[in-house]
């Protein structure tokens, strides 16, 4: 019975497997797609390169794993398994269905061990990577060792202190900040990306200028780039994705839902009585087409647009770091950065309700930030948690004087 099921998993078409309960066995077998709502569930690598499967993934890491030159054979072993260790990550932690973690933490190390064993060996054969179980079983303990005492705080959480701990959290009493008020951390730190001075028909402006330059060639060249490529991973894939024609158009119809001379830091302060925008929208709409231009200055240095007017209309728009009363930031800064943790000591130090909550989670459990392999360029992630747990410890502190 154990054979049949397993030649199942290993030959039928994935989406027939969906259809079905998830189990250990499914998860871990390259081939299967997981589904919600009827609709697979994807995972990615720089949060936007997305697959179905992990077998799309192993394809992937064996071209990037061609696509560049390293020193040694090891090297790029090495950087491969970096890249499957990332994606079986985001495989396993989803920000859609909590299945695939349920399926890890509720088997244990042997099961999990036994079920990668049970899959045919070498598990991927490709023109610059090999895969073997014993790399595959690492990178799924890796993530069963991590997650076992780590709670992931998004806005989407199952946790109360998951979701709590989010800066899309809304501050019912707001949060006040170099003299306005906002409805959340989130709104604070898109608000503050725009000048004071900046308004939506200077943003619609920028965004016309956009159209002048030759994307596609400007890719074209970061791509065959090694050192910029793998430097600024993330950032490359960001502005992939946000200045495609679709999406400036989408930023464009967005805006124009707003009086031509509004200005984008007032318009996302806390309105009494009513909530203008979503935490959602504050990422994806603000501070989202915000972090567009302020990456186009900062890789201007080392990746010029074909038309310079465009980098200097937005440095003459204040795009060229953080503008606050009585202080200028970098927007990619250890000091723009490490103003996040001074907003948190207000949250978590000065509001009691918040410090109650940070203090809930217990000292064993490491407080997680993870979406779907993405990163931020303004406060990476790694920054983001180590933020995280030392607010926490301070709010431990405070409780104990």
């Amino acid at each position: 019975m154990m054979l049949l099921l397993l030649l199942l998993l290993l030959f039928l078409p994935a989406g027939l497997l969906s259809a079905q309960s998830l189990t250990l066995d499914a998860l871990v077998t390259p081939s299967t797609i997981v589904y919600h709502d009827e609709k697979p569930v994807p995972f990615a690598l720089y949060g936007l390169v997305e697959f179905k499967t992990l077998r799309e993934l192993f394809s992937y890491v064996d071209a990037q794993a061609g696509r560049w030159q390293f020193p040694t054979e090891r090297a790029r072993n090495e950087f491969a398994l970096s890249l499957l260790q990332r994606g079986v990550e985001s495989r396993v932690i989803s920000m859609v269905e909590e299945k695939p973690l349920e399926v890890i933490l509720t088997h244990t190390r042997e099961e999990l061990d036994a079920a990668i064993n049970r899959l045919p060996a070498p598990l991927f054969e490709g023109r610059n990577w090999r895969l073997d179980a014993r790399a595959y079983r690492q990178a799924f303990d890796r993530v069963r060792d991590r997650w076992s005492k780590g709670l992931n705080c998004w806005s989407a959480s199952t946790s109360i202190a998951g979701r709590v701990l989010s800066n899309w959290y809304l501050i019912e009493e707001g949060m006040e900040f170099d003299g306005a008020t906002y409805d959340s951390l989130e709104h604070l730190w898109q608000a503050i990306k725009y000048h004071p001075s900046v308004t939506i028909a200077d943003v619609m402006g920028l965004l016309d200028q956009l159209s002048t330059v030759d994307w596609e060639s400007w890719f074209s060249g970061l791509d065959h780039d090694q050192k910029i490529s793998l430097e600024h991973a993330y950032i490359i894939e960001f502005l992939r994705a946000n200045l495609t024609p679709a999406k400036r158009a989408w930023f464009r119809e967005q805006l124009a839902a707003q009086p031509p001379q509004a200005k984008p830091r007032e318009l996302q302060q806390r309105t009494p009585g009513s909530l203008r925008f979503t935490s959602f929208q504050e990422k994806v709409l603000w501070g989202d087409l915000a972090d567009v231009f302020h990456l186009l200055v900062y890789l201007a240095p080392i990746a010029p647009v074909n038309d310079a007017s465009l980098i200097t209309a937005l440095q003459a728009r204040h795009f060229d770091g953080i503008h606050l009363s009585n202080r200028k930031l970098g927007f990619i800064s250890p000091e723009f950065r490490a103003l996040m943790l001074e907003l948190w000591k207000v949250k978590y130090l000065k509001m009691k309700r918040f410090n109650e909550v940070i203090r809930s989670i217990p000292r064993e459990v490491k407080i997680e930030h993870y979406l779907n392999d993405g990163d931020s360029p303004d406060i990476p992630i790694p920054v983001y948690i180590s933020y995280l747990n030392q607010i926490r410890d301070m709010a431990w502190a405070k409780a104990a004087h």
